[in-house]
């Protein structure tokens, strides 16, 4: 919810845009909602009868679409679902959403997952090519990942468990030449990389630390609102060239 409140709010007036505003009722009325696609997904008995299309699906732009989250998706977890058939939730609507004639063909379809673990994150886990972890340069963030690595192939087995790749975020600049970020954000990193090869030998699972970082900026949510700030290309496109690679790379 919070990342579709940073896409879709308007930050001077605190309210969804109004372009935004009006679709989402609109599909909030016709149940229309990824909360009723799991609704119906997860109804005994009942066929995945749920046509998707741009009333499901928002056009932020020509080549950015994206699936809102809803408050009601809070409650998923004190609902008794069935773990097993809500683990086929995603695969079944992505199925749909690539068969759809009314949608575009998609290159990539990202997921947005709280670090805690969900009904939900685990469809998505049960059927992802790559999970991308990032981490802030501080005690908890690198800590945690530990936690975090070792959960991942606990909480989805039997499931292969995808390829892992752990990302520095809001990484503090230097003055130094010689670094790339600020002593104290490479100690963090440097925490971050010994803990991710540990855990990936232990555990047996591909885990990548990528080189690309996205770097510190107060301001950075503003600013992607109005269009990707021209120093933030390099880092991005670092990090989507890291990616492939790493997604073609032979198991």
């Amino acid at each position: 919810m919070s990342l579709t409140q940073a896409i879709a709010l308007n930050e001077e007036t605190g309210w969804l845009r109004d372009t935004f505003s009006k679709w989402y009722e609109n599909s909030v009325n016709r149940k229309k909602t990824i909360f009723d696609a799991l609704d119906q997904f997860t109804k005994v008995g009942s066929h995945f009868d749920f046509p998707v299309g741009f009333d499901f699906i928002y056009q932020i732009s020509e080549n950015y679409h994206f699936v809102p989250s809803n408050e009601e998706l809070y409650w998923t977890e004190l609902e008794l679902f069935d773990r097993n058939l809500v683990k086929d939730f995603i695969r079944r609507l992505l199925s749909k959403i690539d068969n759809s004639p009314q949608l575009p063909k998609y290159d990539f379809a990202f997921f947005d997952c709280p670090p805690s673990f969900s009904l939900l994150s685990y469809s998505v886990l049960s059927y992802s090519d790559l999970v991308i972890i990032p981490i802030n340069p501080d005690f908890f963030a690198s800590k945690g990942l530990n936690l975090l690595l070792k959960s991942i192939k606990l909480r989805i087995e039997p499931f292969p468990v995808p390829r892992i790749g752990v990302l520095m975020n809001k990484a503090r600049p230097t003055t130094s030449p010689r670094r790339k970020y600020s002593i104290e954000t490479e100690r963090y990193w440097d925490d971050a990389q010994r803990i991710a090869e540990i855990v990936s030998k232990k555990e047996g699972i591909k885990v990548k630390c990528f080189e690309a970082f996205i770097p510190e900026r107060q301001s950075i949510k503003r600013e992607i609102q109005q269009g990707m700030p021209p120093e933030f290309h390099s880092h991005f496109n670092q990090l989507l060239k890291e990616v492939e690679e790493f997604i073609n790379e032979p198991s």
